[in-house]
């Protein structure tokens, strides 16, 4: 292996695994002669390669049945099998149509790579062609009074059976189209299009109507609900008229119609101004302030009071005259700077 190989190699195996692989949806059941569309993703590295789409059991035996260099596949009919490639959206999408029971198997998306070193890179999927019946949508709601639609889908084989629309658990209750595949009365509308679908509108509807039905072709039976609902009532618009142009005072305004003041915070009474919230919050912090500075300003008065009161007392003191005590009187000094009493 050359170095250049090996590195491209090595980069290779550095890539995250869904850019290195083809991805596509799990298994899938179609009904016969309906058609389906498959996605296959695969990473950016591969946006310039061939892809491919074939069928069988085994990768490396399966047979191609359309390719993006060529698009359509005549082995299989001209409109049977096609493919569309989009390197942008990094997908191809394979469309087959008009499934028939001998094309249930396996089939293959794959990137056509190539080369001694790497293999091509696939994703597998199984189509299983049934007959059968299904529906559109199987939970159906509409409003009382109006009318819905249900789709009913069937399988090529059940194209001549007559259809039904039943109430499920009475048999009794059901409506079978005639031989152009229309049934019609005063509240249910069927139509067959005798190819692959009919088509149920039923009309006027009232709340007696919600329950579980079935659409029914041959012995093949598929459920849906309907569910009626109350109608919807919306509130007329208020009309607006203008007052008399004598007496404009004459309309009273309702105090139940005045606005809320705007921008109320969560939680807060609508009808209190904000502006009272920051006074009180400034209230109780001065308060707090008065609280603890009132005790500090009134020890400190007391202190500059009582040095005041010890000097003018030292001071008379020092200058009464000099009695019969004299000998026995101490001379004391009064430093200014430190307030110290001294004396010897």
């Amino acid at each position: 292996m050359t170095p250049l190989l090996f590195f491209a190699f090595l980069l290779l195996s550095r890539l995250p695994g869904s850019l290195c692989k083809v991805t596509t949806v799990g298994d899938l059941a179609v009904l016969e002669g309906r058609s389906v569309m498959i996605p296959c993703h695969y990473g950016p590295q591969y946006a310039s390669y061939v892809k491919y789409w074939c069928r069988g059991s085994v990768k490396d035996l399966c047979t191609s049945l359309v390719r993006s260099d060529a698009p359509r596949g005549p082995a299989s009919g001209e409109d049977k099998v096609a493919m569309f490639d989009d390197p942008v959206q990094q997908v191809f999408t394979v469309t087959m149509t008009e499934l028939q029971k001998e094309d249930s198997g396996w089939y293959w998306c794959g990137v056509e790579v190539g080369g001694v070193w790497s293999a091509d890179v696939t994703a597998s999927l199984h189509i299983n062609v049934i007959q059968g019946m299904s529906v559109v949508n199987s939970m159906v709601s509409g409003e009382e009074g109006t009318s819905v639609t249900v789709q009913c889908l069937y399988s090529q084989g059940y194209r001549q059976h007559e259809k039904r629309w039943c109430r499920s658990g009475d048999w009794s209750s059901c409506l079978v189209t005639d031989g152009e595949g229309r049934y019609e009365d005063q509240a249910v509308e069927i139509r067959d299009d005798l190819t692959k679908a009919f088509t149920v509108t039923l009309k006027g509807l009232a709340r007696r109507d919600t329950g579980w039905y079935w659409c029914d072709a041959g012995q093949q039976q598929v459920a849906v609900h309907i569910l009626v609902t109350p109608p919807s009532t919306t509130a007329p618009a208020p009309t607006v008229t203008s007052p008399p142009e004598e007496s404009p005072q004459s309309v009273p305004v309702s105090p139940s119609v005045s606005p809320l003041p705007r921008h109320v915070a969560k939680g807060a009474d609508p009808h209190r101004p904000l502006w009272e919230f920051p006074l009180m919050v400034c209230g109780v912090l001065f308060i707090l302030m008065v609280l603890v500075l009132l005790p500090w300003k009134i020890l400190d008065q007391y202190n500059k009071t009582h040095r005041t009161r010890q000097a003018e007392e030292l001071e008379a003191r020092l200058s009464d005259p000099p009695g019969d005590d004299w000998q026995n009187t101490s001379v004391i000094f009064l430093n200014s700077a430190s307030q110290k009493v001294s004396g010897f």
